[in-house]
């Protein structure tokens, strides 16, 4: 399976949208704006045949995400306005800058706006979130990696903002990876653990292509545990919600077992203790916050100039 962290921008953008999800989006977009009515505004103030310029711009200064998106949005809404990119994604912006420009039909321009402007927005300001905690941890050797605390619907393209914003990307579902996490073992018994999970993980080596096998633990004690699994068999182990002190400890134990398996911090995550997190020495920090809690960058569709009559 290919690794989504090795491919460049554009190549990503296609791979996490080839499967539909972003004209599925779209269509929903375009159904909540239109109905089977219209733009009743645009139908009853604009003239068919009248032709404008329009440039996003931002509004404040921030790391810009999903420009690529707009020849898709366009698209969908049945436009035949053209666009041009003037930031490319994955830039960073400052306020007053430019990002894009569209020529077309003025009607298009007023019906397609919103949706456009929603859906940059909210990529833009997770990029930018992402942007912030990579920045946080610069030179710790660790990477911030986003979670599936996405909103619905919207998983594939806010995780391309994710690595706009400099991020690493986690699995993109429960198809992808394999990841035991504390409920599923709920049932087990101390003692029954490695062996248990060693052979789940052996079972889902051999039944599926997957990305990474990764392993949850809430104590010292519990890791201690699973890194007794025979050697190759996880790639990684997520401590969660462990204090500054527990995950020094927990790279120390690692580091005296197996220095292949990789480890990620996660629960509590914040840009005041992100910096420390990464230096106790983990490979990995998860931050749902990323997605789940990120802003949305402040950006206006400004109409420049009437262009002609058809």
């Amino acid at each position: 399976m290919v690794d989504l962290n090795t491919l460049s921008l554009p190549q990503l953008f296609e791979t996490l949208t080839a499967d539909g999800s972003l004209q599925r989006l779209l269509e929903a977009a375009r159904a909540e704006d239109l109905a089977e009515i219209g733009d009743v505004t645009t139908a009853s103030l604009v003239a068919g045949g009248v032709t404008a310029r329009a440039r996003g711009v931002a509004r404040a200064g921030g790391v810009v995400a999903g420009t690529a998106a707009i020849g898709v949005i366009l698209e969908a809404f049945g436009c035949t306005t053209r666009s041009t990119i003037m930031t490319s994604d994955g830039t960073q912006c400052t306020g007053g800058q430019g990002l894009w420009q569209l020529e077309g039909p003025r009607a298009e321009i007023l019906t397609v706006e919103r949706t456009l402007l929603n859906i940059i927005s909210r990529l833009s300001g997770i990029a930018t979130e992402t942007s912030r905690y990579v920045q946080r941890i610069a030179g710790s050797g660790a990477v911030v990696c986003d979670t599936r605390k996405t909103t619905p619907g919207l998983r594939s393209i806010e995780k391309y903002a994710v690595r706009c914003g400099g991020g690493t990307l986690h699995r993109l579902g429960l198809y992808d990876a394999l990841l035991i996490k504390d409920n599923h073992r709920a049932h087990l018994r101390p003692d029954e653990l490695a062996a248990a999970i060693s052979e789940a993980c052996r079972r889902g080596r051999e039944r599926y292509d997957l990305r990474f096998v990764e392993v949850e633990v809430d104590t010292l004690s519990e890791l201690e545990q699973v890194l007794r699994c025979p050697p190759g068999l996880i790639d990684i182990v997520l401590l969660d919600n462990m204090t500054v002190g527990e995950l020094s400890e927990a790279v120390r134990v690692r580091d005296g077992c197996d220095g292949r398996v990789q480890l990620e911090a996660s629960g509590g995550i914040t840009l005041d203790n992100v910096r420390a997190v990464a230096e106790t020495g983990v490979e990995r920090i998860s931050v749902g916050a990323i997605t789940q809690s990120a802003p949305a960058m402040d950006i206006a569709l400004e109409m420049e100039q009437l262009i002609r009559d058809r």
